[in-house]
């Protein structure tokens, strides 16, 4: 990925996060997610998210299963707002079948990682 499309990716990931009862900001969104103290969150969430992409992206359209919740976990994803999350995922499900980076960074975004 180039460096203008991670830019847009960041972006548009932060835009959630200017909705009316965000937890946080955009400029913690975006700064949550290249801070390099928690590369080693991000890590694990790419790692959960890249081992069982087929089965996430499955468990999305389902409404949930163990590896999105594994993903979520690694994320720091509060519980009470992983049904919302998952809602959120799945009505944006055609961005992200052929790119687990993009699923990956949109997880990162709702949670601390």
């Amino acid at each position: 990925m180039t460096v203008p499309a991670r830019l847009a990716a960041l972006v548009l990931l932060a835009i959630p996060a200017c909705a009316p009862g965000a937890a946080q900001g955009p400029v913690e969104a975006i700064r949550g997610l290249v801070d390099p103290a928690r590369s080693g969150d991000r890590a694990a969430v790419e790692l959960a998210v890249k081992d069982s992409f087929p089965a996430i992206l499955a468990e999305i359209d389902a409404g949930g299963g163990p590896a999105l919740t594994r993903a979520y976990d690694a994320a720091g994803v509060p519980a009470g707002d992983r049904s919302a999350r998952t809602l959120q995922l799945s009505g944006d499900l055609g961005l992200y079948a052929d790119n687990p980076a993009a699923l990956s960074l949109a997880i990162q975004s709702f949670g601390r990682a």
